[in-house]
Order: structure tokens, then C-alpha cells, then sequence
């Protein structure tokens, strides 16, 4: 059935794979229904009466059903076949859109003043803090339901933690840390930690690797000056535990988005304060396959009207969230000045490059595939250089927050993505040496300013040798890797793309607390992200930048 799954509860007991298999099939035949746009009576009774789902998650799917029974955005009829044939994608975020998709609060802010809204005054000490954040997310909307963005949380909880002792702080930070998981159940929720390592974040680390949560996600700002190998190895130790954090480049990023930037969701790095209106993508591969010719013509002609149909899609979802739902006028955290729509702008998604570059190589006559031939790779690295100089010349509506632009993102791909690769990563089950892999994918990395990752699986030579993996992220980074992310094979976390579901948890298919659970499920099974090729990690191993 296509789902490799050599992890047991019980290794007497029967594998797991093919039953949970047969649940995945039948639940994503039904979840895809329910986000395919095409809204019946019998689809709202199909939620109302699936005892699988939660309450929440009956009201989060109902909801996007309530608003598939309007009409889209307008398009032109060239962009709604483009969608129909989803070569352009969006996202499945609904035909009314009523809030932007990712939102970056100013916590800091708003622990500082206060708000009206929420009848709440300035934190005053680290109980106020924690209480008052956890009351911010509870009103903070995002396209998944919940916040993608739980603050920079060191850096905010710093300030008030002067008088607290380490028993303290462990124990008001577990409580707070485990209400992150329960209250909201969803692996995109993401906090960041500052390149500087502090109490704060050594304990965060701490509690990570003890209650091994899903919720939240973490990334970690590296700075290559400010931030000691002490804290990576650190950090390192803990996603050998829970698969968590992701390592950003803090100085690209700083480069690009300014010092007041975060990462969210999966690994899409904005602006606090701002966020993305919408997020659509074009499907590379698919837009190779609509090329009845090779490469020439793909650059002349086949690419750039798909890249407009792309942006038109853009511009009327922008358009509507703005000028018809009127999210920035209405919402109190633009009012209390916790958002600020000129640091807002979209995102511009591109996958399955890969693909695309292999069928043009076919094409050409040409025998090398991406990640696996120079000619590939530098194939790939011109489409993605034209793309970003397209991008950047095509002004959008609303974006100030990128001067008028869409920022450029890799998108790390959804749950029915079948047979095509996720952002410009190598396959999944082909992938070259470490060195190499670094190599193709890390040449692509300056030009997606809100976000681009690339998944290595290690085995356990890694836990043997952890510095040599700090001495990786360094040497990555250092060749121009924006951001990080490995996996450790053994453990009880997946990383699906920028997001973890635990092995145990799929276990308990069809049932499950967190709703990226579903999706991850989706990706395992069709996708298969748990075969990514294991990587050794050897304390003698050579840095990337060391062999460029």
C-alpha cells in the first residue's frame, strides 16, 4: 500500500502499516471533500455526524464549508482553469477570504501597554505574563484556527523572570508549556528563540526534551557570533529527542526582512506586526507538463502566463480580504496597533521543481536529474532566479510590508500533493550525500526571503557526535543555507514538511487531538516523508563550505 512503517507499540504485535493505511485512505477520501470547494448539504451532514472529529474540529471544518457555499473572488476564466487543473494553488483557504493567513502580533507590546479590547493592564510580573499571552492566543486568529505565532517567547518572558528562582520558573514554564499542546492542539503554532542562549531558553529546551509535545513548533535564531556552540548543542540534543527546533540563518533573514521578523507555521519567516494576506503557489512540475516543448519555450512563453495567472489569483484574494471583508479595518488588534497592515504582504509559493527540471532535462535528451547532475542543478537554480526576478518586478496590491511586493517562498507542500516534491527540494528517497544535498538545495536559499527548507533525516551517528552536527549547521549556514532542519530517524517525531506529528499518534488513527495529525497522515501515506534517505553524521565529516 505504498507506507513503509517500522515503528511498533508492541513489536509482537501485527505491523501497523496496513491498517493504518486503511484508515488514512478512508478518512483523507472524506477530508478531501470537505476542502475541495465544492460545498452540499451532504457534506455538512458528513462532519455533523463523524464521531472521528472533536468538537473543535467539527466547528473549524464546518465553518470552511459555511464559506465554500459562496462564490470566489472573481478571476479570469484562463486562472480558474489553471486552478481546476491546479497547476496554481490556493491553498485551499476558502472562497471568502475573512482573515489573512499568517498574523505576527506584537506580544511585546501589548505586555508593555495593555489592551482595551481584552480588559486586560500591562504584565506587571511573570504570572501576569503568562496568563496575559495565553488569553492573546485564545483571540488570535490565523488560517488554521489557531495562532501560527506564539511570540518570540524568551525574549518576552525574559523581563519578568529577574526574581525567579530555576525551581519556579520549571514549574510555572511546564504548566504553560503543556497549556501551549492542550488549548491549541495544531503543530503549525510556532514560537522563536533568540540566538542568545538564557535561562529562559535552557529551560524551554529542558521541558521539551521531558513532555516531547507536538505544540509548538520552534525555531532557533542562529547568529554565527551571538549564538555559542553551548546553546546549539542544546538545541541540537533536543531534536534528537522531540525533532524540534528548526536552526534559522539570523543574519539572511535580518538582511531580508529587518530585526523584527519571526518564523511561523511551518518554517515562513514575516514581519511582526504583519503577515502574509494569502498564500498561492504554481505547481512546477505541472507547469513543465503544460510546456508542449522544451526548455526555450518554457521561458519564453509557458512559465511567465503561468506566473501571471498566480499573481492574478493573488490579487483578488488580497483584494477581497482588504476592500470586501474588510479584516483591517474591523479586527481590534489592528486598532490597539498589534498589527499593522504596510507591514503586511503575501506569499508567492512555488513547488515541484524537482519535477520540473527532470522533465525539461527528458526533454532536452539530457540523462541528469535534480540533485544528481550539475546541468540539473543549474537548470533548476535558472528557473528559480527567473522566478524571484519576476516576482520582484510584479507589484501587488497591499503588500507594503515588501515594497510593494510578494515575497518569494518555497512551499513545503500539502497532504494531496501526489507525486510531486515538495518547494525545490531533492525527492524524497533520492537524495545525494549530505555534502552534495547541501550543495544542490543550498544555492537556492538567498532568493526566498519568507521561507525555505529542506529536510535531512540522521541516523544515530548523530547522537554519537553532536558537535559535528553543530559544526553542519554552522558550515551550512555559512554556505547559504537561510534555514535547517534535520530529523533524527529513531525517535518518535516525523517531520512532515515544517511541521511534526508523532509516530504514536498516527498509531491512534482515525482519532486524534492535534488536526495537522491528518494532514501529516495524508503525507505518510502518499508522500511518504518517514523514507527520506538517513544521512551519517561523523565528527570527521567536513562542513559545507569546507569542501565548496
Amino acid at each position: 500500500m505504498g507506507l513503509a512503517i517500522s515503528w511498533r507499540t508492541n513489536p509482537q504485535e501485527p505491523a501497523l502499516s496496513e491498517l493504518i493505511c486503511a484508515v488514512i485512505s478512508t478518512r483523507f477520501a472524506t477530508q478531501r471533500n470537505y476542502y475541495a470547494s465544492m460545498t452540499s448539504l451532504e457534506n455538512i451532514r458528513d462532519v455533523v455526524n463523524d464521531p472521528k472529529f472533536t468538537y473543535r474540529q467539527r466547528v473549524s471544518n464546518l465553518a470552511v464549508l459555511a464559506e465554500n457555499l459562496l462564490e470566489a473572488p472573481p478571476v479570469r476564466k484562463q486562472c480558474t482553469d489553471a486552478l481546476n487543473q491546479r497547476i496554481i494553488c490556493d491553498m485551499y483557504e476558502g472562497n471568502a477570504p475573512y482573515r489573512p493567513r499568517y498574523l505576527l502580533p506584537d506580544y511585546k507590546k501589548v505586555l508593555d501597554n495593555g489592551s482595551i479590547f481584552l480588559e486586560l493592564p500591562p504584565a506587571k510580573n511573570f504570572d501576569d505574563a503568562l496568563t496575559f499571552l495565553l488569553i492573546m492566543y485564545s483571540a488570535t486568529p490565523s488560517i488554521t484556527g489557531y495562532p501560527v505565532y506564539f511570540g518570540d517567547l524568551d525574549s518576552l518572558i525574559l523581563p519578568y523572570i529577574d526574581e525567579i528562582s530555576d525551581e519556579e520558573l520549571y514549574a510555572k514554564l511546564k504548566r504553560f508549556w503543556i497549556s501551549l499542546d492542550r488549548m491549541f492542539p495544531d503543530a503549525f503554532a510556532h514560537t522563536n528563540l533568540s540566538p542568545t542562549y538564557n535561562r529562559v531558553s535552557q529551560m524551554i529546551f529542558k521541558l521539551e526534551r521531558e513532555l516531547l509535545q507536538v505544540v509548538p513548533n520552534i525555531s532557533l535564531k542562529v547568529d554565527p557570533l551571538l549564538t555559542s556552540d553551548e546553546y546549539i548543542l542544546d538545541a541540537v540534543q533536543t531534536v534528537f529527542a522531540c525533532g524540534k527546533p528548526h536552526f534559522i540563518n539570523d543574519v539572511m533573514m535580518q538582511s531580508d526582512l529587518g530585526a523584527d521578523y519571526a518564523a511561523v507555521s511551518c518554517y515562513n519567516s514575516l514581519k511582526i506586526g504583519g503577515g502574509s494576506h494569502t498564500l498561492v503557489r504554481i505547481n512546477l512540475k505541472k507547469t513543465a507538463e503544460a510546456c508542449d516543448d522544451g526548455v526555450k519555450k518554457f521561458f519564453e512563453t509557458t512559465l511567465p502566463y503561468y506566473l501571471d495567472l498566480t499573481a492574478e489569483l493573488m490579487v483578488s484574494r488580497i483584494l477581497y480580504l482588504v476592500e470586501e471583508s474588510h479584516f483591517y479595518e474591523s479586527n481590534w488588534l489592528v486598532a490597539e496597533g498589534l498589527l499593522d497592515i504596510t507591514k503586511f504582504s503575501a506569499m508567492f509559493g512555488v513547488f515541484g521543481l524537482a519535477e520540473c527540471v527532470n522533465i525539461l532535462m527528458e526533454r532536452e535528451g539530457h540523462a541528469g536529474t535534480y540533485g544528481h547532475s550539475i546541468e540539473a542543478d543549474d537548470l533548476g537554480f535558472r528557473i528559480t532566479s527567473f522566478i524571484a526576478d519576476w516576482v520582484a518586478q510584479r507589484k501587488m496590491p497591499y503588500c507594503e510590508g515588501n515594497n510593494g511586493h510578494a515575497f518569494l517562498h518555497s512551499q513545503s507542500g500539502i497532504d494531496l500533493d501526489l507525486g510531486v516534491t515538495a518547494g525545490t527540494r531533492i525527492p524524497i528517497g533520492t537524495e545525494p550525500s549530505l555534502i552534495e544535498h547541501l550543495r544542490t538545495v543550498s544555492r537556492h536559499h538567498h532568493l526566498f526571503a519568507s521561507g525555505i527548507s529542506d529536510v535531512l533525516s540522521f541516523d544515530e551517528t548523530a547522537v554519537k557526535n553532536p558537535q559535528a552536527v553543530v559544526d553542519v549547521i554552522r558550515g551550512a549556514f555559512k554556505s547559504g543555507m537561510r534555514d535547517f532542519t534535520f530529523n533524527l530517524d529513531s525517535n518518535d517525531f516525523i517531520r512532515i514538511t515544517g511541521y511534526l506529528v508523532r509516530k504514536s499518534d498516527l498509531a491512534k488513527m482515525p482519532h486524534a487531538r492535534h488536526g495537522s495529525t491528518f494532514l501529516g497522515a495524508g503525507s505518510v501515506k502518499d508522500s511518504h516523508v518517514d523514507q527520506r534517505l538517513v544521512k551519517r553524521v561523523m565528527s570527521a565529516e567536513s562542513s559545507p563550505s569546507a569542501s565548496s
